[in-house]
């Protein structure tokens, strides 16, 4: 009986502690400038701000389409913000009113005429390990 009690403990402390990756297609990247970054955030307090970004990732990218593997994410709701740096200087590059003049994406929105979206907008479940598809526009 102790032995069931145990495994059945190791069970439930491995699954409320599992790690899952979250793999990103992004497609629509329209050149092989630069790198295509992305930003994984856990709540709409945090959510567009550089110095609150729960998780990171940026891979080379490759037009068409760029993968980006970001791992070790607990089971919860995120959302991701996508943008291409061209110029490869590591910024999201805007202009004298804070326009993004590189392009940009998110997960489950699009940006809106007047601003960004909400991370409520954005936000999806990661239960296990996840894909989801991103469109650059």
């Amino acid at each position: 009986m102790k032995k069931i009690i145990s495994s059945f403990l190791i069970l439930m402390v491995y699954t409320g502690f599992s790690q899952h990756n979250l793999s990103l297609k992004i497609e629509g990247v329209p050149s092989n400038a630069g790198a295509i970054c992305a930003a994984v955030y856990k709540d709409h307090e945090s959510f567009l701000k550089f110095d609150k970004v729960y998780k990171m990732g940026s891979k080379k990218a490759t037009e068409g389409n760029t993968i980006i593997q970001i791992n070790d994410i607990p089971e919860g709701n995120y959302a991701v913000a996508i943008f291409h740096d061209e110029n490869g200087n590591d910024a999201l590059d805007t202009n004298m009113f804070g326009i993004p003049k590189e392009a940009v994406a998110f997960s489950k929105a699009k940006m809106k005429m007047f601003g960004p979206p909400r991370f409520d907008e954005c936000a999806f479940k990661i239960a296990g390990n996840t894909e989801i598809t991103i469109v650059l526009d």
